[in-house]
């Protein structure tokens, strides 16, 4: 059996065994999670994991979240595909890849410029060309190309930073991992009449989302 069909097999197992079981109903995102092939965005000594049911490291103490969590934030986001899509933490690019396939347009931040150029190359020789990249806060988002009909952050926040919901279109949704630094609460947060609605989506855990109106970072052991 080829290598690229034994991923399309395990690919297909995560949607079926890990999203569909749990219940994951949107099309385009069972679609795009067919498609996307995760093995390209984790290390090269983690590629037997790619599919497994759990968070793995990328390096720079960043993670490519579990497939379940990636395909429920993306589901949160009620995509049609004509949206302009605002992330916030490109981390190795998978979770881009995802909103790539199932939007319009994706506006992407992430603070770590290596990690950037990485995801970039990679989402370039997957062909995607519906992505603009940008190393900075991301707790100050992308003002240049607001108002945004979606956007996901994929770091935990102590609260919303405010910027992103002033960049968060009429009927805009926008879905953000708020607690503490070690466990969150995954919220949607709706905007109408410039007023937020929000929504609890369940537990979670997210690397700290650092900048502004994030967390300060914490220096490192020296």
């Amino acid at each position: 059996m080829s290598h690229h069909l034994d991923y399309r097999l395990l690919r297909e197992k995560m949607v079926q065994n890990q999203l569909i079981a749990r219940g994951i109903r949107d099309e385009r995102v069972l679609a795009a999670m067919r498609k996307v092939p995760r093995d390209r965005f984790v290390e090269e000594a983690l590629v037997g994991e790619a599919y497994n049911d759990h968070p793995l490291p990328i390096g720079h103490q960043q993670t490519i979240s579990q497939p379940y969590m990636v395909a429920l934030m993306t589901e949160a986001l009620e995509l049609q595909g004509e949206e302009k899509v605002l992330e916030i933490g490109t981390g190795c690019g998978y979770q881009t890849a995802i909103l790539a396939e199932a939007s319009y347009k994706v506006y992407t931040v992430e603070r770590i410029r290596p990690l950037m150029v990485k995801a970039r190359n990679i989402l370039a020789e997957l062909g995607h060309k519906n992505i603009l990249f940008k190393a900075f806060d991301g707790t100050l988002g992308w003002k240049e190309y607001a108002p945004f009909d979606a956007i996901v952050v994929t770091a935990g926040a102590p609260k919303l930073p405010q910027p992103l919901f002033d960049q968060l279109a009429e009927g805009g949704r926008l879905i953000i991992p708020i607690g503490n630094r070690f466990s969150q609460e995954l919220f949607r947060v709706t905007r109408r009449k410039g007023a937020s609605i929000t929504k609890s989506l369940g537990g979670c855990r997210f690397v700290n989302l650092i900048g502004v109106h994030g967390w300060k970072e914490q220096p490192g052991p020296s």
